[in-house]
């Protein structure tokens, strides 16, 4: 949706929510991918899961691994050049698939007494089974895309902000 398409994405804690309410907030065009995007699907083929599958809402791992976004919607909303810039924030296991689309990638990344700081705070993460499978992913690194650029997320929210637009 934009001239200008960049992907922020992150550990769960790290503030994609925040940065992108505050691009929201500076009157940028923002898509957020884990609410407009998002999906369980099948990792492989992208198909979504049968909605008896109720193993992502008990298996934290699982419903990480299935945590796909639409493809052919990523397409057409890049391909839409009706705003400057578009940012797309939040995170998915199919990113291989439409990462080269955009512009540029961000990765928001903050140390572990930040992020165990920022999940006991919250729903999502708050619990012993999620927050032990984000730190993994946090130290691994496993799902971060290796061409993206480092923000670093425990600076205040409009130096992070402001960071980020430095850079795009």
């Amino acid at each position: 949706m934009g001239v200008k398409n960049y992907l922020i994405e992150g550990v769960s804690g790290t503030g994609k929510t925040s940065v992108a309410t505050e691009l929201q907030r500076r009157g940028h065009h923002l898509i957020h991918g884990d609410r407009e995007l998002a999906y369980k699907g099948d990792p492989e083929t992208g198909e979504p899961l049968d909605g008896s599958a109720h193993e992502y809402i008990l298996d934290v791992p699982f419903g990480h691994k299935h945590h796909l976004w639409n493809v052919d919607k990523v397409k057409s909303l890049v391909a839409d050049r009706s705003h400057p810039i578009t940012f797309f924030c939040g995170g998915s296991r199919n990113f291989h698939c439409f990462i080269d689309l955009f512009d540029g990638v961000f990765v928001l990344n903050v140390d572990l007494d930040t992020l165990n700081s920022r999940l006991s705070s919250r729903g999502f993460g708050g619990k012993p089974g999620e927050r032990e499978a984000i730190v993994r992913l946090h130290t691994t690194q496993e799902d971060t895309p290796k061409n993206a650029m480092s923000i670093d997320a425990t600076a205040p929210l409009a130096s992070v902000v402001n960071d980020i637009l430095s850079k795009c």
